[in-house]
């Protein structure tokens, strides 16, 4: 297949570009800085908030998956503005977003960041992708998937091993080498279109 990957230096984005070229498929590589990416056919400059580049990579590719968070530097109103933007544009192409596991279910009618022992430093984020995740499950006519992580997820071994689950953790924590695995597995194997899910080792 051929491959864009919107956020490709950031710590999942370069372990999807590496996973990805390891089994043989075709990596463009995407980043603010366009800086290249080992294992990346090429390194492209590319902004999520540029919703026409955005749409022109998913279009172009046979999938796409997008890592960008802009709010770790920024506003995360701006990831929340820049998803909108391209649920609007309509892009023709399938790709698969990286969602927050703040926002993920902790039981039917309570999510993760509302929980009383829930982090403050990271209610922003979920905040934002409570909303972008809202956007996109009401949305229609797009081919996208969202796959959020553990709630803890960092550099660490990359077993090939993981549980997934529909919308609840399936775990406390996944490395982010095997949350790069469940990307490209989904890529290689649809199972969750228009649907999000989530993985834990």
């Amino acid at each position: 297949m051929k491959i864009a990957v919107i956020g490709a230096t950031g710590m999942v984005g370069s372990r999807v570009v590496s996973e990805a070229s390891k089994r043989g498929h075709v990596v463009d590589a995407y980043s603010r800085s366009g800086k290249t990416v080992e294992g990346a056919e090429t390194a492209l400059p590319l902004d999520l908030g540029d919703t026409a580049g955005v749409a022109e990579a998913i279009g172009s590719h046979d999938a796409t998956v997008i890592t960008a968070v802009s709010g770790r530097t920024g506003s995360y109103a701006d990831d929340v503005a820049n998803h909108r933007g391209l649920i609007a544009a309509a892009p023709s192409g399938r790709f698969l977003v990286v969602g927050g596991a703040g926002a993920l279910q902790a039981d039917e009618e309570t999510r993760l960041k509302d929980t009383p022992d829930f982090p403050a430093a990271y209610k922003a984020e979920a905040d934002a992708f409570s909303e972008i995740y809202d956007a996109y499950r009401t949305s229609s006519g797009l081919e996208w998937t969202m796959l959020a992580p553990a709630p803890a997820i960092a550099p660490g071994e990359r077993t090939g091993r993981y549980s997934t689950e529909l919308d609840r953790p399936a775990g406390e924590a996944i490395s982010a080498e095997d949350f790069a695995v469940a990307l490209v597995d989904e890529l290689e194997e649809p199972a969750h279109a228009g649907r999000r899910f989530t993985a834990a080792n």
